[in-house]
């Protein structure tokens, strides 16, 4: 991490502490995600983390979530997490002819954060440059409009984008 960075990060420990939440479990990676995400802003990056935090700590309290919780979702069979790519990425095979529209939108999102967390848990991470991508192959084949959902759609680009997607530590 370069100098200047690493003075941002410092910068943004210190707001988000400001705010009340400690900042230890807190990677300089994760930091560095918040900032990026609001242009080096180091007081928008502080309240969107601080959002973030508390919308991880309410929705996971222990942390992760367990196969238990997502049962029925994980029974479906319609994502596979497929080993590393050659970059050394998760590959998350969705088969979309096996989804239809939940029934339980809680267990749907508590899936969605089960299996972004198990992706990003195998993640290849470059420490230098704090990329850390997934591959994600959609097989449409076989695909009517009852495995159409868009509600679905929404809810996995929310936890990537509004919510800034971490999991709990870096």
């Amino acid at each position: 991490m370069e100098k200047d960075q690493e003075f941002m990060v410092s910068q943004l420990r210190k707001a988000i502490e400001k705010l009340g939440i400690p900042t230890e479990k807190f990677g300089d990676l994760t930091m560095m995600r918040f900032l990026i995400a609001r242009s080096m802003d180091v007081g928008k990056a502080a309240k969107m983390l601080v959002q973030w935090h508390k919308w991880r700590t309410s929705f996971v309290p222990l942390g992760f979530i367990s196969d238990s919780e997502v049962q029925d979702e994980l029974a479906a069979e319609k994502l596979y997490l497929q080993g590393l790519s050659k970059g050394g990425f998760p590959v998350v095979i969705v088969k979309a002819n096996k989804h239809y529209p939940s029934k339980d939108q809680l267990q749907f999102k508590k899936f969605v954060v089960h299996l972004l967390d198990k992706a990003i848990a195998s993640s290849f991470k470059d420490e230098e440059n704090g990329n850390e991508k997934l591959v994600f192959i959609l097989d449409l084949s076989n695909i009517t409009y009852k495995n159409v959902d868009a509600r679905g759609l929404i809810t996995g680009f929310q936890f990537l984008q509004v919510n800034q997607y971490a999991p709990s530590s870096n």
